[in-house]
């Protein structure tokens, strides 16, 4: 299983570096988001400041994980609201089952959320019979596509405008050369029943906060608005580790991470929601459930030097600074969770020995630990990864034949010198000819060694 898995990633990611039209709409997209990005972040009077306080809140907050939780369970439940705790995936599809079956619900409306994605909840309320339709254009996109996200802020971005209007000509007949403006109208008209008529209304939430017992959401659309206010009831997914400690906080959360997955000051909608509609409410659910997810995250909270992979405010800025993620694709990494931050968590959440060579693609250029907003230091983490997958003995044995040979080698100059560059090509063409694919050439090796040249040119000196 782990050997197809890795195989399926080299596989996949061989064609996908090569499909000249995904670079380009890739490309394109990512154009976009660095010219808001630059914009965005100059906002900050000292970002690297904010970061770093961003950074020791997180900190804390993972440091006294335990305490956190209780403290929003204690408050969203005097808020009249229910909290449900999942170990795993099955265990919070099977709690989310039992309230479909205590309110008899047919039909969900779906807000953005990446923790439903991880449990594979859609695909779970299908099998049941259940009318399940993704509200956020993106998600509904993919859903009518059958496509898992390929980016866990713009789940369609390998789609070109083109693309979407071709989709969207097929199913609902409208013109071929709609613009995106004409798109999102139609989609919008698609959707507006499904929020008055749906039984319940299931969510994300980007935080959740400890003092006050709430959760907070963050979007564009206002879909997540109106699948939180119209069904009677509301159950919210979230990762365990998206807690913050006050109401205050979002000061500075919110900020960075709209600046930081999309450029903007401050996203268009942002929501608090504290539990259900109280009597002098006009609207909102007769019922709240926040459903707080494990599925792994406790695995990763017990490693010391990676647990701060927890940090992680999913604002997906580093998928898309990641030389690796621009020319793979999200699809690629067959995760919930891409890019260099999937590859730092996915090991941990979803297995080592299934997902450990996700850390090794990547060329550790840095850039990811550059531009986090809660300053991970994602290339370091990637590394520890590669260290611990090989301390688990995780490493196939062919691979470890490889290494030990070119240990031996590597510390016996006089060897590496003893040999010519014609040896040298003639041994490499033959035996790691396919090393870099077909699409390159294996470069040549001189026929003198470096350490060679660099003592005759000192003798010229």
């Amino acid at each position: 299983m782990a050997q197809n898995v890795a195989e399926k990633f080299l596989k996949d990611s061989t064609t996908k570096s090569f499909d000249l039209r995904h670079r380009e709409i890739i490309n394109n997209n990512i154009d976009k988001y660095n010219l808001a990005f630059e914009k965005g972040k100059s906002k900050f009077l000292d970002l690297a400041n904010s970061k770093k306080k961003a950074n020791l809140v997180k900190w804390k907050v993972i440091e006294n994980l335990d305490r956190y939780l209780l403290d929003f369970e204690a408050n969203f439940t005097r808020n009249g609201g229910k909290v449900i705790w999942a170990n795993d995936a099955e265990e919070a599809r099977q709690e989310i089952w039992k309230i479909m079956e205590k309110h008899q619900a047919k039909s969900v409306v779906k807000s953005k959320s990446m923790a439903t994605e991880e449990i594979e909840l859609n695909h779970f309320l299908n099998d049941k019979g259940i009318d399940t339709i993704e509200s956020d254009l993106g998600e509904y996109i993919i859903q009518l596509l059958d496509h898992k996200p390929y980016h866990f802020v713009t789940p369609a971005m390998h789609l070109s405008l083109e693309d979407i209007a071709k989709l969207f000509h097929e199913k609902f007949d409208t013109p071929l050369d709609a613009t995106a403006e004409q798109l999102t109208m139609k989609a919008r008209e698609l959707l507006r029943s499904h929020y008055t008529s749906a039984d319940i209304g299931i969510s994300g939430a980007n935080f959740l906060i400890a003092d006050s017992g709430s959760i907070a959401i963050t979007e564009n659309e206002g879909n997540a608005r109106l699948t939180t206010t119209f069904p009677k009831v509301h159950i919210a997914v979230v990762g365990i580790e998206k807690i913050l400690p006050s109401l205050a906080d979002l000061d500075l959360f919110w900020p960075l991470l709209a600046s930081h997955g999309t450029g903007q000051n401050l996203t268009v909608y942002n929501s608090i929601l504290s539990g259900p509609r109280l009597d002098t409410d006009t609207d909102g659910p007769d019922e709240m459930y926040v459903i707080l997810l494990d599925n792994g995250r406790s695995r990763l909270l017990e490693k010391k030097e990676q647990r701060q992979g927890l940090y992680c405010i999913r604002c997906g800025s580093c998928l898309n600074v990641c030389p690796i993620y621009q020319n793979i694709g999200g699809h690629t990494y067959e995760t919930t969770y891409q890019g260099p931050i999937g590859s730092l968590i996915s090991p941990h959440l979803s297995g080592m020995k299934e997902f450990k060579h996700l850390s090794y693609a990547s060329s550790l250029c840095g850039k990811c630990t550059e531009v986090c907003p809660v300053g991970i230091d994602i290339q370091k983490m990637l590394l520890l990864n590669r260290r611990d997958a090989v301390q688990e003995d995780l490493t196939p044995a062919m691979e470890k034949r490889m290494w030990k040979g070119f240990t031996y080698a590597i510390q016996r100059r006089k060897l590496i010198d003893f040999f010519g560059g014609k040896l040298k090509n003639f041994f490499v063409r033959n035996f790691f000819k396919k090393a870099w694919g077909s699409n390159r050439e294996l470069p040549e090796f001189p026929k003198k060694s470096f350490a060679q040249q660099w003592k005759e040119k000192e003798k010229q000196h």
